[in-house]
């Protein structure tokens, strides 16, 4: 079992995005800004689904790791540290899925 983790990855992310885009692909994905970032990110969540329907578990973990990857990259630009995601997480262990689900506010 690695020691890696997503707060590791996040600070790679952090390092590299003030790097040169020429030498860097986390660079370029910020210098082409958020929405280039999010379309990459909604490329992967669909490249993951469909590891996961045909089965493929090599090519699902593959998918994982670039989805999570490409959703730091999201975060980042945005702004939005990790461990603000990780907390709205912990305070949905309070409560069922289902309850928490049924407790939103629709926007």
């Amino acid at each position: 079992m690695s020691d890696f983790t997503l707060a590791d990855l996040e600070r790679i992310v952090a390092s590299r995005a003030a790097a040169s885009p020429d030498e860097s692909w986390t660079a370029r994905l910020f210098a082409a800004g958020q929405s280039k970032a999010a379309k990459k990110l909604g490329e992967e969540a669909v490249e993951t689904v469909i590891a996961a329907i045909v089965n493929d578990r090599k090519n699902l973990t593959d998918e994982a790791a670039d989805l999570l990857y490409h959703l730091l990259v999201v975060l980042k630009i945005a702004d939005i540290p990790l461990a603000e995601v990780m907390a709205v997480l912990e305070g949905r262990t309070t409560q069922s899925g289902l309850a928490e689900k049924a407790g939103r506010v629709a926007s």
